[in-house]
C-alpha cells in the first residue's frame, strides 16, 4: 500500500520518523522501478529545531520546499554532489522533514548495483542518506515531487513510499543523537535518529 497523506500530515515528525522504519522507498526513473527498505532516519522539526534548515523560519530558495503539504520531497545537494533525500511531513508552512539515512536494497536490485558502480552488493550499501539516493536514481532536480500516488500517476516516473507489511519490533528500534549536526548545540543531542538491523 502507497503511504497516503494522513500518514505524512500529522504533527509529530519524531513519530513519523520512527514508524518510517520498515517503509520501502521506492523509485520509477525511466520507467525502471527500485526500491529499498527503509532502515534509517532522522527527524527535524522545523522552526525550533536549530539542525533544521528551517529553523528560525527560514525560507529560501532551496527550503521553500519544506513548507508544502506533508507528503513531498525535499531532496537538495550536499557538498556540491550527493542528493539527500527528505520527506516533508505535517501541513502547509509548518516545515517538518525526515531525511532518509539508509535503505537494504530491495527490487531490481541489479539496476541499484549499477548505479553506485560497486562490484557487488554488500550489507552498507545502502547506508547513508547520499548512498540512499544514488542506489534509487534519486537526483536534486525531483525536489517537491509529490509521494502521493493515484491511479493517473501509478504508473508515471516518480517516488514514493509503501507500507508493504514488513515490521520492526520496537524494541529492536534504536534511536539516539543525529549525525553531522554538532552546530546545532543542544539540539544535536537530541535523540531524533532512528535505526534497526535488517
Amino acid at each position: 500500500m502507497i503511504l497516503p497523506y494522513s500518514f505524512y500530515s500529522r504533527n509529530d515528525v519524531v513519530l513519523i520518523a520512527r514508524e518510517l522504519i520498515g517503509k520501502v522507498l521506492v523509485s520509477r526513473v525511466n520507467g525502471i522501478t527500485t526500491s529499498g527498505v527503509i532502515y534509517e532516519t532522522e527527524a527535524y522539526n522545523g522552526i525550533i529545531d536549530s539542525a533544521s534548515h528551517a529553523f528560525g523560519g527560514r525560507r529560501t530558495a532551496r527550503t521553500e520546499i519544506m513548507y508544502h503539504d506533508g507528503g513531498t520531497a525535499y531532496v537538495y545537494l550536499c557538498y556540491g554532489m550527493h542528493s539527500l533525500f527528505n520527506v516533508v511531513t505535517n501541513r502547509k508552512d509548518i516545515p517538518h522533514a525526515v531525511l532518509v539515512r539508509a535503505v537494504k536494497p530491495l527490487d531490481n536490485s541489479d539496476v541499484m548495483l549499477k548505479r553506485t558502480g560497486k562490484p557487488k552488493l554488500t550489507g552498507n550499501i545502502g547506508d547513508g542518506p547520499g548512498k540512499v539516493a544514488k542506489l534509487l536514481g534519486i537526483h536534486f532536480s525531483l525536489t517537491g515531487s509529490s509521494l502521493l500516488r493515484d491511479s493517473e500517476n501509478s504508473r508515471k516516473d516518480g517516488i514514493w513510499i509503501e507500507d508493504r507489511g514488513i515490521r520492526v519490533d520496537n524494541e529492536m528500534i534504536w534511536s539516539g543523537p543525529r549525525i553531522g549536526v554538532e552546530y546545532a548545540g543542544k539540539d544535536a543531542k537530541l535523540p531524533y535518529r532512528f535505526r534497526t538491523e535488517l
